[in-house]
């Protein structure tokens, strides 16, 4: 039975992070390990509905209830898939978890960060990735990127999203030890192999706690 291990990766709109987890899901595979991909929010039937709201350019919710929505949706996917994955020796790797309610709802639209990460804590029973892998780029590159129709999420003007970079950054500087920023503006190739070395330096460590 392979190691569990829990990875995320999180990040602006724009910077890869779907192509990046699938990718590393294949790498993981190719490897011998047993992996299981989810999204936050996302990845239960009830977190699928709950997704569906949150970016629903129709709704018009305040910044504490998208916070409320997230947190509901995480819960039901650390009780349904999460720990249940990581319990079965599986490495669980995450599009978007905690860090990005944290940074959207707190330092972009003004909750407090702090109260934020103690309802993560309860939302999730204190479950954090073994690392998350923050996927960096300037602003201008991953709104450059975005392709297709705009969610609600994503049609938030320039200075909003420059705020969700700062904050992103802002955390990457409080918990080094926990999330790992990788420079998202170069080629996805190239972003695959610096965190496929970031990865394999957590693997290397041994079983989570």
């Amino acid at each position: 039975m392979s190691r569990s291990f829990f990875i995320s990766l999180d990040g602006l709109d724009g910077t890869g992070k779907s192509t990046q987890c699938r990718l590393l899901a294949d790498w993981l595979r190719v490897r011998g390990h047993e992996v299981t991909e989810c999204r936050d929010p996302g990845g239960t039937e009830l977190g699928s509905m709950i997704r569906d709201l949150l970016l629903d350019r129709r709704q018009d919710m305040s910044v504490a209830c998208e916070a409320f929505l997230f947190m509901a949706s995480r819960t039901q996917l650390v009780r349904e898939v999460i720990r249940p994955a990581l319990a079965a020796g599986r490495v669980v790797v995450c599009d978007r978890y905690l860090l990005a309610n944290v940074v959207y709802q707190g330092h972009a639209g003004g909750l407090d960060p702090a109260l934020l990460w103690q309802m993560g804590s309860l939302a999730t029973e204190g479950l954090l990735p073994d690392p998350t892998i923050l996927l960096d780029a300037p602003l201008e590159v991953a709104l450059r990127r975005l392709k297709g129709p705009a969610d609600r999420m994503e049609s938030r003007d320039a200075a909003y999203q420059g705020r969700v970079r700062e904050g992103f950054l802002l955390e990457a500087r409080r918990a080094p030890e926990r999330i790992k920023i990788i420079n998202a503006a170069q080629t996805p190739e190239a972003v695959h192999a610096r965190i496929c070395e970031e990865v394999a330096r957590v693997l290397a460590t041994g079983s989570r706690t």
